[in-house]
């Protein structure tokens, strides 16, 4: 469809139109004024934040949530470098996300204009594509490759870039505005052979199904395989919920510090299944599995096979497609019961093991003492939400820990955490943006005291907003993962790097004009949450928690990777 525009501004806002964008998230600047203008009443919503981080941030979330890309709008500069952080949390992660960025006009550069730099070589690394687009007629073919390299394989950011006069200029000749949706789902239907082969074969198979199932959508696929064959799963990442932890076939999160069955079938499996799941720091990169399984990685992306420990059936595939063909073959075969038999006992014994490791955490778990454990308040908040539909994000590094330990995820789509970047601060936006997308679900916030600080003033905005979400700060009146990872590492903590203090966070919201809650008894972690959410206001529960209190996260943090 060709189409006359007045500006290059214009041609941008109509192709994120055309392209079904509904939300955009970002921090005014001048170089953006074009666009603006032919956004402000197109019905796309804008929300701007109090931070260019936090914008980025909001479209991160939304595109983990929605697994449509995310779109983030910031202007020059300054506000360029200050997107860098969630851009490179979204690169890790493998959201779908499209950072446009505003820059100086193509005829003043070098010139030492206002906020002039060289944009694109700094974040070309970090992003699947880096494009910049000096042709006001091409802005909405360069926005529709754009969202195609965003969505397209293993999802991830990409970054366009339009200098202000390009935006200002009128386009010489008619604009193509296009759309080209990309939904292939690719499959190696001759891997779905061996990979059936190795399971007729297997005595303890396992599962683990991480991002890659979400984003293929494969959870239908998925429960049809485990309940068929009664193979168990375990989840990790964005896959969180893909198969609900109630499900029978289903042993919760895969990360061995979960109290449960996972440690046990990791050192005990002979078949490991990995679906859409990297072999990263959360696996001991690889390491928590028996040495001698047998090892099958299936994912969209050929560089992630392989990495950190060899793989006996590399496949390049859609999770979801390549899950489907498998169970029409056991379906074909007439082997579902068979299998299921065969692998009754295993499963068995998981549960047996599940039961043994949630026992021996149930005493953190209902712990009365004061300062209050970590884990007394996970159990109040998993306790609380206990709806198929109720979001939980959560950030910081113990406080992240401790929750990962505990919740219960019933629902994919519904959990979210700073995954493997490891990157504090997008707490407060991602609930935003939750609460945005989910305006009738209830979204809480679990985060630690520090990680609240990075991005504190989005509390105003999600109260000038109406956006009732309900934080609760894991108070421990300092940087807890840091500090113990010290104790352990060092023998002691290093106080002056760690040591927030006693701070009334719930007093700073009242001062906004939310409501604030300060919780020092474990028998009050309840009330406190069922006072937040009657208020229907955005509210702050503080609860102060043990800061001796050490997580297997910091224990971990001290003898693992990156620290040593």
């Amino acid at each position: 469809m060709n189409v006359e525009f007045s500006t290059g501004g214009e041609a941008a806002a109509r192709a994120l139109i055309e392209h079904g964008v509904d939300t955009i998230f970002t921090l005014s600047g001048g170089h953006l004024n074009p666009i603006y203008l032919h956004l402000e009443h197109s019905g796309i919503r804008i929300f701007d934040t109090r931070h260019e981080q936090a914008a980025v941030w909001m479209a991160e979330a939304y595109g983990r949530f929605t697994r449509k890309p995310g779109v983030a709008l910031v202007t020059a500069g300054p506000g360029f470098t200050n997107a860098l952080t969630p851009i490179a949390s979204a690169a890790m992660a493998g959201t779908p996300l499209v950072l446009i960025s505003g820059a100086v006009g193509i005829n003043m550069a070098e010139k030492l204009d206002l906020q002039d730099m060289r944009q694109a070589p700094v974040i070309e690394p970090m992003v699947k594509k880096a494009l910049v687009c000096h042709i006001p007629s091409r802005i909405p073919e360069f926005i529709d490759l754009a969202f195609r390299e965003a969505r397209s394989g293993r999802p991830g950011p990409v970054y366009l870039e339009l200098p202000v006069d390009v935006l200002n200029a009128v386009p010489r000749g008619p604009s193509e505005v296009k759309v080209s949706p990309v939904d292939a789902r690719p499959v190696d239907i001759g891997k779905v052979s061996e990979l059936y082969d190795m399971l007729v074969g297997a005595e303890r198979p396992m599962i683990v199904a991480g991002s890659g199932a979400w984003y293929s959508d494969a959870g239908e696929e998925l429960t049809s395989l485990v309940e068929a064959a009664g193979i168990p799963i375990f989840t990790a990442a964005n896959g969180r919920g893909v198969v609900s932890d109630l499900h029978p076939y289903c042993f919760g999160g895969s990360i061995a510090i979960r109290p449960g069955a996972s440690a046990y079938a990791g050192f005990s499996t002979d078949l490991v299944i990995l679906l859409g799941t990297r072999l990263n720091l959360f696996s001991l990169f690889g390491g928590v599995f028996n040495p001698d399984a047998r090892m099958v990685q299936v994912d969209i992306k050929a560089e992630e096979i392989g990495r950190n420990r060899a793989i006996d059936l590399p496949v390049v595939s859609d999770v979801g497609a390549f899950v489907g063909e498998l169970s029409r073959q056991i379906d074909r075969e007439g082997t579902a019961d068979v299998l299921k038999k065969r692998f009754g006992g295993w499963v068995d014994t998981l549960r047996g093991e599940d039961e043994k490791g949630r026992a021996q955490a149930e005493p953190q778990w209902a712990c009365d003492d004061t300062p209050i454990h970590p884990m007394r308040l996970m159990r109040e908040i998993d306790d609380f939400l206990d709806r198929d539909d109720d979001v939980l994000v959560t950030d910081g590094g113990d406080a992240t820990t401790w929750i990962g330990m505990t919740r219960t995820i019933r629902r994919a789509g519904h959990y979210l955490d700073y995954g493997l970047f490891g990157c504090l601060g997008g707490g407060v936006p991602y609930a935003n943006a939750a609460k945005l997308l989910y305006p009738d679900r209830r979204v809480v916030l679990l985060t630690g005291d520090g990680s609240l600080g990075f991005n504190f003033m989005e509390f105003e905005r999600a109260i000038s907003k109406q956006l009732p979400i309900v934080v609760v700060v894991s108070n421990d009146l300092g940087w807890g993962m840091i500090r113990h990872s010290q104790e352990v590492k060092l023998g002691r903590s290093i106080e002056p790097v760690v040591e927030l203090g006693t701070i009334r966070y719930d007093s700073f919201v009242e001062a906004m004009g939310g409501r604030g809650f300060l919780v020092d008894k474990p028998q009050d972690i309840r009330p406190a949450l069922d006072a937040a959410f009657e208020s229907g206001k955005t509210c702050l529960v503080n609860v102060m928690t043990d800061p001796t209190a050490v997580s297997p996260g910091s224990i971990a943090l001290a003898n693992v990777g990156a620290y040593q």
